[in-house]
């Protein structure tokens, strides 16, 4: 397992599949890479699964046929394990979450981000698809408060991803179902312990979402993750999760708490290695009485027209990476919102793509 984990670790890979019937596989740059070597038998893999499976999640799995858990690596990395069960055997995926934290800049957020993360209240949302780096952006944004701002953090994950140490803040990482039960609880518990700033690792639930938002709403600076990939749908999504007599209570608390909304997708980028994708919505008056008024399908529209406020489109985010010749016009045609308009631009800068 070690020598999985070391190559791993050298190839840069985000993701390491073992799985009973092929060999162990790299996922690097986005692409699965088997390793050369025999196929893994299930002995294999359980020998490999109980080499770093803690007992108690060894017997999660057996009851429930699966489990999660984080671990470290020496000082080289952190991983995101998840154990299953298939077809009676053991299969594990580990994803692969680096100790260097990135900057702001470094990820490719732009500058006037950092202006809503001296907000005293109200909720920052990061939302895409599973694997769109999420947890990449949310790490870098708390990292940047906790080396620039002074108070208290509280994180509430499943399970804890990046460590953040004491800086300038005072850090309090809670895991979910080791440290508290749930997040809506966590996150109720942490109004009591002083906070300024809460981060919600998943807002899964009515209960949760709920949650964060009174905490957005009394003073605290919020962040959540939703796995949605446009800042209308996010508001859809959030006020869908309620049940229609509280519908308008909620747009109104949303309008108002609301700070922006990151939504991201990663891509393959050319030369190898990944890069994101932004859409940026800032919470104007206009936008704010767009969600009240449950006008959402209007945001694109104030979103393409907030450029000065540090806004932009996911389609106009990705072109600009097709012009910078950092993404291929095929990719960045497969990850866009509006896939047709899209294919239509690509085509008048003069771009081949495939299947034309």
């Amino acid at each position: 397992m070690n020598d999985l984990l070391d190559l791993m670790v050298e190839q840069n890979a985000s993701d390491l599949h073992l799985q009973v019937g092929q060999a162990p596989c790299l996922r690097i740059s986005g692409s699965m890479t088997p390793l050369d070597g025999p196929q893994l038998t299930p002995t294999d893999t359980e020998k490999l699964m109980l080499s770093i499976t803690p007992d108690v999640h060894v017997q999660n799995t057996k009851l429930n046929g699966g489990a999660d858990f984080g671990f470290a690596f020496a000082e080289k990395a952190r991983f995101r394990v998840s154990v299953m069960r298939a077809k009676g055997n053991y299969g594990m995926v580990l994803r692969q979450i680096p100790y260097k934290m990135f900057g702001l800049r470094d990820i490719g957020l732009p500058d006037k981000i950092r202006e809503l993360l001296y907000r005293p209240r109200g909720l920052i949302l990061v939302t895409g698809p599973t694997g769109s780096g999420k947890s990449t952006t949310l790490a870098s944004m708390i990292n940047y408060i906790n080396e620039n701002r002074d108070g208290h953090i509280i994180t509430i994950e499943d399970p804890i991803e990046y460590y953040h140490p004491h800086k300038r803040c005072i850090v309090t990482q809670r895991e979910v179902h080791v440290d508290v039960p749930s997040f809506s609880e966590a996150i109720r518990r942490a109004l009591r312990q002083d906070p300024d700033i809460i981060l919600v690792g998943e807002m899964r639930d009515l209960e949760t979402i709920e949650a964060a938002i009174s905490a957005a709403e009394t003073g605290h600076l919020v962040f959540g993750t939703l796995h949605t990939n446009s800042a209308a749908k996010t508001i859809d999504r959030i006020v869908d999760a309620f049940p229609a007599n509280m519908k308008d209570m909620i747009r109104t608390q949303l309008a108002s708490s609301l700070v922006a909304v990151l939504s991201q997708v990663l891509c393959k980028k050319i030369g190898g290695g990944r890069i994101a994708g932004y859409e940026i919505m800032v919470n104007t008056t206009s936008i704010a009485s767009l969600i009240r008024e449950n006008k959402t399908f209007r945001i694109s529209s104030d979103i393409q027209t907030g450029a000065h406020l540090g806004m932009i489109t996911m389609d106009t985010h990705l072109l600009s990476l097709v012009n910078r010749e950092m993404v291929n016009p095929d990719e960045a045609l497969e990850k866009a919102q509006d896939p047709v308009v899209m294919r239509e631009k690509l085509v008048q800068m003069g771009h081949q793509l495939r299947g034309l």
